[in-house]
């Protein structure tokens, strides 16, 4: 029977079945959870297999050869590297969603810091970040802090994180006083967390995704990039707090 399914597949046909690595970015675990399944059901036989983690270090994997089928990256500079390594199919590169950068602090927290500046506070003496080298929503916090000549200021209150959940955790569970994700983070630690404010950044957050230029299944990985770009799928981002690309 397997050899029998090899050979109606030969056509390139999209009916089918192949399995599918998507490597997202930590924050939209969530929202690509829904979409994978959705497009599951839209396309029988198809299986998704979400790989989430941090933009850098998912690149870092598919760059050592991970089988990995589609990439969505939280920043633009990611996906410029991928694109310029030759690791994805930059013309099947498309935005899918934006988001905006906040500063989130612990839900039982009395004094709330009001700006970048509120950050210097004595109060303040931890501040979670994703590793800027690695991490997007680390590299948006170090530009909006150079940025307000603050970087060098707080560089010894900055506790690394691997990917903007971790930050979160750490803020969740009261081991930071401060921590930089998201708005779209914000709803998962309901009653843990709460927002001080809304991070004006220079670089626009977007979202871009691209099929892996070595996927395994190509016809079905431009699907599932195409599934995304949908109204239905951009509907699921919008759910989860996306902004419009």
């Amino acid at each position: 029977m397997k050899i029998l399914s090899f050979l109606l597949c030969l056509p390139m046909s999209t009916v089918c079945a192949a399995e599918l690595t998507i490597s997202a970015a930590a924050s939209l675990g969530e929202a690509f959870t829904e979409i994978a399944e959705r497009f599951e059901a839209a396309h029988p036989g198809h299986e998704i297999r979400l790989n989430i983690g941090g933009s850098g270090a998912l690149l870092q994997q598919i760059r050592a050869g991970a089988p990995v089928d589609v990439f969505a990256a939280a920043d633009s500079e990611t996906m410029d590297r991928a694109a310029a390594d030759g690791l994805v199919d930059a013309r099947q590169r498309h935005d899918i969603a934006g988001n905006a950068l906040v500063v989130a602090v612990p839900a039982d927290t009395q004094a709330i810091p009001a700006s970048l500046t509120a950050l210097a506070e004595p109060t303040v003496r931890r501040i979670a970040i994703g590793q800027p080298d690695a991490v997007p929503a680390g590299r948006y916090a170090r530009e909006a802090l150079q940025t307000a000549r603050l970087w060098e200021a707080l560089a010894p209150r900055l506790v690394p994180a691997q990917n903007v959940r971790q930050a979160l955790d750490y803020v969740a569970r009261g081991e930071v006083d401060a921590a930089f994700v998201y708005a779209t983070d914000l709803p998962l630690q309901p009653g843990r967390v709460k927002l001080a404010f809304t991070v004006r950044v220079k670089t626009p957050i977007r979202y871009p995704i691209a099929p892996v230029a070595d996927s395994r299944e190509p016809g079905a990985a431009r699907a599932f990039v195409e599934f995304v770009r949908s109204a239905e799928g951009q509907a699921i981002l919008r759910r989860h707090g996306f902004l419009p690309p």
